[in-house]
């Protein structure tokens, strides 16, 4: 791995750490459309793609 091989073994932690699937979870809750988000992710429903990835918070206005 060329982070560890240039000495930057915390870099390299971090890509061993790394897990692709962390990234349906993102894609599944940043497509607005729900319809879209579910061929993506390859559910069969959308109720699949609201119960185990839509991640979405309410949207607040910032403080300052």
């Amino acid at each position: 791995m060329k982070a560890a091989a240039e000495g930057d073994l915390t870099l390299a932690v971090s890509i061993r750490k790394f897990q692709f699937r962390d990234i349906r979870p993102k894609a599944g809750s940043e497509i607005e459309d729900i319809k879209d988000a579910s061929r993506l992710l390859g559910h069969s429903t959308e109720e699949m793609t609201k119960k185990v990835y839509r991640r979405v918070g309410e949207i607040v206005k910032p403080t300052k």
